[in-house]
């Protein structure tokens, strides 16, 4: 019962972006990792750490690290199992300075990555969503200091970016939509633009 609220806290959080149609998160499950119901197993030159967090008689926490020629360990990824099935449900990855550098969530328990979030220097950069059955992104999310920047979507699900959104301080700015598939805004919506024009009749 423990469990749930975490799982949910992590859905607020995560609720993914390269503009190429790949499997989100180019590395969901790493040499070693299962998605299967069963334990998560170290790469080369990897000790693994289980953990029990539940409390329930089962691991749920699997921590990962990377032993050095000198004999240094640092940790390299941690994956977690959130609903208690024997699957991994969330991987985490730090780069070499220990910094994190991606999560990824499988939000619907299905065995397949449905959220990645990139950082550099620990700072969010991007989201990728890949919610449905084709295990590929359709939104991609990018940040600057933390804020949202730009959305780009795949609408029709064809593999390429139709839809960008450019946001400034919190709000839509313009959007640009491709008509014709090649890959090219064809249309662009200025929101500033309409609520101004919307502004004088209100006032009406």
């Amino acid at each position: 019962m423990r469990r749930l609220p975490f799982a949910a806290a992590i859905l607020v959080i995560a609720c993914a972006g390269e503009k190429a149609a790949q499997k989100i998160s180019a590395e969901p499950a790493p040499p070693g990792a299962s998605a299967a119901a069963e334990a998560p197993t170290p790469g080369p030159d990897e000790t693994v750490t289980q953990l029990d967090l539940g409390q329930h008689g089962r691991t749920d926490l699997w921590i990962f690290k990377h032993k050095s020629p000198d004999g240094k360990e640092s940790v390299v990824r941690k994956e977690r199992d959130l609903n208690g099935d024997g699957r991994v449900d969330a991987w985490e990855y730090f780069d070499a300075d220990g910094n994190l550098s991606r999560q990824v969530y499988d939000m619907d328990f299905d065995g397949k990555p449905d959220v990645a979030l990139y950082f550099e220097k620990s700072q969010l950069v991007r989201k990728e969503y890949g919610f449905g059955f084709d295990g590929k992104p359709h939104v991609w999310n990018f940040y600057e200091k933390n804020k949202l920047v730009r959305r780009e979507r795949d609408a029709n699900g064809d593999g390429k970016v139709d839809t960008w959104e450019y946001w400034e301080n919190g709000e839509i700015d313009r959007i640009g939509v491709d008509l014709d598939g090649d890959g090219q805004v064809d249309k662009w919506e200025s929101r500033k633009a309409t609520a101004a024009d919307a502004a004088p009749a209100a006032q009406k």
